[in-house]
């Protein structure tokens, strides 16, 4: 490595990050926008069944906060977390297999599409019921304390799981006891088909924090750069033993709630607005002009993430779904007693 090459590692860029963490950043990224487009294609076509939810337009929300943790610390996410997820480490082939409910999923083909998880990589396995990952994530954050460990909890939620009375009662839990979470609120704007402000009487979801004693934020959650950079001085924060912080990330979904929302509530005009504002074009514009990235570079990057969509749906496809006596596993303490029609008399 040449004199120079050494001097512009050191050197710190506008963004006050280094090149390999941007450059990463860029990739989860670019990986996340890449596979929700195609799952939401493959919907249609459908190769899978049920629905959809996409999260394009607000990857920034979730790729920003879960870029760099540790293997040990925990995700608590909701449905629309499959940049928490990708960046986490799950392979595309368990995210795909989630999808298409295949016995190689890490749910065995029992939840509901978009819950992604891996227990091995600590990322729980959502529940459909809303904010309930954040009840589960403090309890985690409790046990880290408990165990004396210095690892964190991400708990994702939009800003409509924020009026769920169990949400409040896991941030007034955290905040009485210094637990080690950081609440990233994704207000896309709608929860479902109701407006924020049709939610709430403030406008900003972060001033609920006040409440019970930790610091809030409200940021641009279109700016990756932004969202990684706050979101890693709470994780330091709380890895410190000061406590939770809740940051609320403002973005916006580019299509439904899921696949068979034609989102008719909203305005063309409002969805222009905010496709202006894509976090993955932002980021490109940064990496240019830094001289980290080239139009050949980009292209090399979606073609090995198109490669590795294109071999995990080939897995995916071949594998079976799972017995319907898989449902009675990883329920009780013990085997569930099936009764089979030869077990009886009759």
């Amino acid at each position: 490595m040449s004199a120079k090459s050494v001097v512009k590692k050191i050197i710190p860029n506008k963004t006050g990050l280094p090149e390999d963490i941007l450059l990463g950043l860029y990739i989860s990224l670019v990986k996340t926008r890449t596979t929700d487009e195609r799952l939401r294609k493959l919907f249609r076509q459908g190769r899978f069944a049920g629905t959809y939810f996409s999260a394009v337009g607000q990857e920034a929300t979730t790729v920003g906060p879960t870029f760099g943790l540790r293997k040990e610390d925990i995700i608590a996410p909701s449905h629309r977390e499959i940049g928490a997820a990708i960046t986490k480490g799950i392979p595309l082939e368990k995210i795909f297999a989630q999808v298409y409910a295949r016995s190689n999923s890490p749910d065995k083909g029992k939840s509901h599409p978009c819950h992604y998880g891996d227990r091995e990589l600590g990322v729980i396995h959502p529940s459909s019921t809303v904010a309930s990952q954040s009840i589960v994530g403090t309890g985690c954050a409790m046990a880290f304390q408990l165990q004396k460990k210095d690892n964190v909890v991400l708990g994702f939620f939009g800003e409509g799981g924020t009026s769920r009375g169990g949400w409040h009662e896991a941030l007034n839990f955290a905040g009485i006891h210094k637990l080690p979470i950081v609440y990233i609120c994704q207000n896309n704007l709608w929860a479902e088909s109701v407006p924020s402000t049709k939610q709430a009487g403030i406008e900003n979801f972060s001033e609920r924090a006040k409440a019970y004693g930790f610091p809030g934020e409200t940021i641009d959650g279109n700016d990756l750069v932004l969202v990684h950079k706050r979101a890693y001085e709470a994780v330091q924060r709380a890895r410190a033993g000061d406590g939770p912080t809740l940051i609320e990330c403002r973005t916006y979904r580019w299509y439904g709630h899921s696949e068979i929302d034609p989102a008719d509530y909203r305005s063309p005009d409002e969805i222009e607005h905010w496709k202006k504002k894509d976090p993955v074009i932002r980021h490109e514009k940064i990496l240019m002009e830094l001289g980290i990235l080239t139009v050949e570079k980009r292209a090399a990057i979606i073609e090995d993430i198109n490669q590795e969509i294109e071999e995990a749906i080939k897995v995916c496809e071949t594998m079976k779904y799972v017995d319907p006596e898989e449902a009675y596993n990883d329920v009780y303490s013990e085997a569930f007693p099936v009764r089979r029609e030869e077990d009886t008399d009759d």
